[in-house]
């Protein structure tokens, strides 16, 4: 996935307070969203130290936290075996390099991961498969700025750009909106969006 090696690089100091405040926000976004959830399985994709994931983890029945990094696989390692914390596992695996066929989930959520993705539309299609009937991906992340100029990410994404491919796809059901302002973004301010999603 983009920008695994600069991830490596900083895994050991990501938690920065900015960063949890933000994963808190998202967090609670992505809670309004849930529907009957507490027998339901997730995947945090993109989980990073799972700053997001973890505020949610007694949502779910059961969590995979996954990522391309392995530095930041290692920090939620470390964090699952210091709660001790039975219902969480971890996988490093890459979904822009091969589908991943037996992976399922009632859940997918993603913070702040799709503008890393230089081929959205490859790894959508590939979570749509992973996701079960009647599932929800989930999405937070920038909305479009046009001041963020970079060539390592997507400077934010346009919502409705964003339904009309994911409804290419065949994602259904799909509502979105901006939750948080007074975000940082490439030194830009910025708001976040969530979008829900479902495949039915």
């Amino acid at each position: 996935m983009g920008n695994t090696d600069k991830f490596e690089m900083i895994a050991d100091r990501y938690d920065t307070p900015e960063r949890v405040e933000i994963a808190k926000e998202s967090a609670a976004a992505i809670r309004e969203y849930l529907v009957e959830a507490k027998s339901k399985s997730a995947i945090d994709f993109g989980c990073g130290t799972g700053l997001v994931g973890m505020n949610l983890l007694n949502e779910f029945d059961s969590m995979l936290f996954l990522d391309t990094s392995q530095g930041m696989i290692e920090q939620i390692k470390q964090k699952i075996a210091g709660s001790n914390l039975q219902k969480a596992t971890t996988l490093c695996f890459d979904f822009e390099k091969d589908s991943l066929a037996g992976l399922h989930a009632d859940y997918i959520f993603m913070a702040q991961v799709l503008l890393h993705i230089p081929d959205v539309g490859l790894v959508l299609s590939r979570l749509y498969e992973v996701l079960k009937e009647g599932g929800h991906l989930l999405i937070v992340d920038f909305d479009k700025n046009e001041k963020v100029v970079s060539d390592q990410v997507h400077n934010g994404f346009e919502q409705t750009e964003l339904v009309e491919l994911m409804t290419e796809i065949g994602y259904r059901k799909i509502q979105t909106r901006t939750f948080y302002t007074g975000a940082k973004f490439m030194g830009q301010d910025a708001s976040l969006f969530i979008l829900d999603s479902q495949k039915l």
